[in-house]
């Protein structure tokens, strides 16, 4: 693989989670250390419609998952193993983004901004599979749902639809949901798995960041508004309505500021 569209392929279609996870790690260093060139925007090398999995888990339908908490062992374990799950889907729809749209001009450090990504991404994945495994328990030893490839199925076909939806809509919605879930591990005396919930937190406010960067790129030079863009996209490609209640700061220290997704929001 001589190439980091190529790289990008091999991770995303690699059916076991160490290879994704090593692949991830050896193409960030080859990278940052300007040994892999972008690859040909008319490379043959197409990306996989779908990622390569491992026989387990179980996959569901999202309304069949159990409920995720955090009270006791099994709670626990529920949790961070639908959180490795999410996380691997992220390695997934990061390098695939990296990959699938080499044939739009972009600068090379909107490459090296999502290189990062996908190296985070890789980095979160093996945090909560190390905690699983403090537990006595692996990454496929509880059902997962298939439903966040689905964002990246849906836009395949347009960068600033994959911005709109995949960090700045999903990876937010971890921006509001992740501190309550530190200040549980904590108050259950969690304090490793708080530690890494936090850890996932810093990064993916900076995805966030990059999302919301690229996208008001992309939007203006188009000279287009990208608040309307955004809203525009969501109601396309995202089911339903953007649920409260928003960390309004810190998605706006990442530039998603309310202008943005509260037109959006799901009135109760």
């Amino acid at each position: 693989m001589h190439s980091l569209q190529a790289s990008s392929n091999a991770i995303v279609s690699a059916p076991q989670t160490a290879d994704k996870v090593s692949l991830a790690y050896e193409t960030a260093a080859k990278w940052f250390n300007r040994s892999l060139d972008i690859g040909h925007p008319s490379s043959s090398i197409t990306m996989p419609d779908r990622p390569g999995r491992p026989e387990k888990p179980q996959l569901l339908a999202p309304r069949d998952m159990p409920k995720r908490a955090m009270n006791g062992t099994s709670g626990k374990l529920a949790l961070l193993h639908s959180l490795a799950h999410i996380e691997l889907n992220a390695i997934d729809m990061t390098w695939d983004l990296i990959g699938r749209f080499t044939a739009i001009q972009m600068p090379r450090s909107f490459y090296d901004d999502w290189v990062q990504v996908g190296l985070e991404e890789a980095k979160h994945f093996k945090m909560l599979e190390n905690r699983l495994a403090k537990l006595g328990y692996g990454y496929g030893d509880l059902p997962a749902h298939d439903g966040l490839w689905q964002a990246a199925q849906s836009t395949g076909h347009d960068l600033k639809a994959r911005l709109a939806i995949v960090p700045m809509v999903l990876e937010a919605r971890g921006l509001d949901i992740t501190p309550p879930m530190i200040a549980k591990a904590r108050s259950g005396n969690d304090e490793d798995t708080a530690k890494a919930l936090e850890t996932i937190y810093n990064d993916e406010k900076r995805h966030v960041a990059f999302g919301t960067k690229w996208f008001r790129f992309l939007c203006d030079r188009e000279r287009i508004n990208p608040h309307t863009e955004f809203q525009k996209l969501v109601r396309k490609y995202f089911k339903g309505a953007l649920k409260p209640p928003f960390n309004d700061r810190a998605r706006s220290e990442a530039g998603l500021t309310p202008n943005f997704y509260r037109s959006l929001m799901k009135i109760s």
